[in-house]
């Protein structure tokens, strides 16, 4: 009986171990971050010193043979060194790649590759495998010093290493020291988990990495070049992706070149984030740029849009916002998409939501969208936005708009200069989406020069 309740002792154990982990590995998908909360998770419990060494992505390989190798009192074998230039990230007195190095298990012994002695799975060509991440913990810094170095008792530590695997792959090597007596068998498997844990996060953050700098790189293209607008118009525009989301979204603007000296633009917002996002911001932007070849209203471009778009099942619904500015006469027509309203800062500096008749987003199917026509003189800038720039979790949207209305603008400010000043008020930069603003206002040219011609 004895034996069966310790065995269920053991595996309750070991299972609230598992569940810490959990807890305490995997906040964020970054690499540094994932390697200092599995140092951290380890150290002081499970060990009294811990070292995390992953290859970069390119540099890690399939997984050999091996698992922990451990180290008794007297083993003194050098840990695998960080050769190349390297990034530090951890806690304790001092980290770095190529700035620690601890006593490891020995070579041979069935170890992996990155478990045995010698050189770093790194090490090579400098610049060959790019920077090496590490990150260290330790309760006594002696643990980790030396190859030749005691515990103030006389005695070496004993050390373990274990390879980070996960599907096949090596990620990385962790390096668990402890001052004088070994590690448990349930010890071992619980140090094992936490490593096999950790590099399985490192493989989803790797993977959500190339997936966002897939989708950022075509929204960049895709916005890189707007349409051309008329001379006749000062046009500055922004984007700028979320640091804080793991993916980009579908934000957008265009301008698309009309008849008689007129200008249509454009601002939207695919709902969703990702690849899928991004792809479908462009199928919107090709279907509204033919549309409004077309030269209609903003209110029944949209309703094609829309009729277009619901058409289309595998397509995401999406917020829009059009205005037709047209410079010879001084106006300007508005129509909307379930999108936010634009602002417009008078000659005075002061700001107003200019009020857009609401429609449905684009995709539904549903139309019901209707035109607003105001005058629009030379000294006054239009600023078009995404929900981005404003929202915010914890606040209602009357109090995110209010950011950019009242008076607060320098008057007759240019659209360039109230991109910044606007950006800036709102901290776009540290903004919970992606944010893309468009700022458009009138130029003023010489008595004759705005024709009345097609083009």
């Amino acid at each position: 009986m004895f034996g069966i309740h310790g065995r269920r002792d053991r595996a309750r154990a070991r299972l609230r171990a598992a569940e810490r982990a959990l807890d305490a590995i995997g906040t964020a998908l970054d690499e540094r971050v994932l390697c200092e909360e599995l140092a951290g998770y380890l150290c002081p419990g499970l060990c009294d010193a811990a070292a995390v060494d992953v290859l970069p992505e390119a540099a890690a390989g399939a997984a050999g043979a091996g698992g922990a190798t451990g180290a008794g009192p007297g083993d003194t074998t050098g840990a695998p060194p960080a050769t190349g230039s390297g990034s530090g990230a951890g806690t304790g007195n001092r980290t770095g790649a190529g700035g620690e190095s601890g006593n490891g298990a020995g070579a041979g012994r069935g170890a992996s590759p990155v478990a045995g002695g010698g050189a770093s799975p790194a090490a090579g060509p400098p610049g060959a495998a790019g920077p090496l991440v590490r990150a260290v913990a330790r309760g006594r810094t002696e643990l980790l010093g030396a190859p030749a170095a005691r515990t103030p008792r006389g005695r070496a530590p004993t050390v373990l290493r274990i390879p980070m695997l996960a599907h096949g792959r090596v990620h990385g090597v962790l390096v668990a020291a402890r001052e004088g007596k070994g590690f448990t068998g349930d010890e071992t498997g619980s140090l094992r988990y936490a490593a096999h844990l950790t590099a399985l996060l490192i493989g989803h953050a790797r993977a959500h990495a190339s997936a966002r700098g897939t989708a950022l790189n075509l929204q960049r293209a895709l916005l890189a070049e707007p349409g051309r607008p008329h001379p006749n118009l000062e046009i500055a525009t922004r984007y700028l992706p979320s640091g804080r989301s793991n993916l980009v979204g579908g934000d957008w603007f265009e301008t698309v070149r009309l008849h008689y000296g007129r200008t249509l633009l454009v601002v939207g917002d695919v709902m969703g984030h990702g690849l899928d996002a991004a792809v479908d911001m462009n199928a919107y932007r090709s279907a509204l740029r033919y549309v409004a070849s077309a030269d209609l209203p903003p209110h029944r471009v949209l309703r094609h849009l829309d009729a277009t778009v619901a058409a289309m099942t595998d397509r995401r619904p999406a917020t829009c916002l059009l205005v037709r500015v047209d410079p010879a006469r001084g106006m300007a027509t508005f129509a909307g998409a379930g999108h936010l309203p634009p602002v417009l800062f008078t000659a005075d500096g002061d700001a107003a939501l200019v009020p857009v008749p609401v429609g449905p987003p684009l995709g539904t199917g549903a139309g019901g969208y209707e035109p607003l026509t105001l005058a629009l003189g030379g000294t006054e800038t239009l600023l078009m936005f995404t929900d981005g720039l404003v929202e915010r979790r914890d606040e209602d949207i009357d109090v995110s708009l209010a950011r950019v209305t009242g008076r607060w603008a320098a008057p007759g400010i240019g659209a360039e200069e109230l991109l910044d000043a606007v950006l800036a008020r709102c901290d776009a930069e540290h903004a919970e989406d992606d944010v893309a603003v468009l700022a458009a206002r009138i130029r003023r040219r010489p008595a004759g020069a705005d024709g009345e011609g097609p083009d």
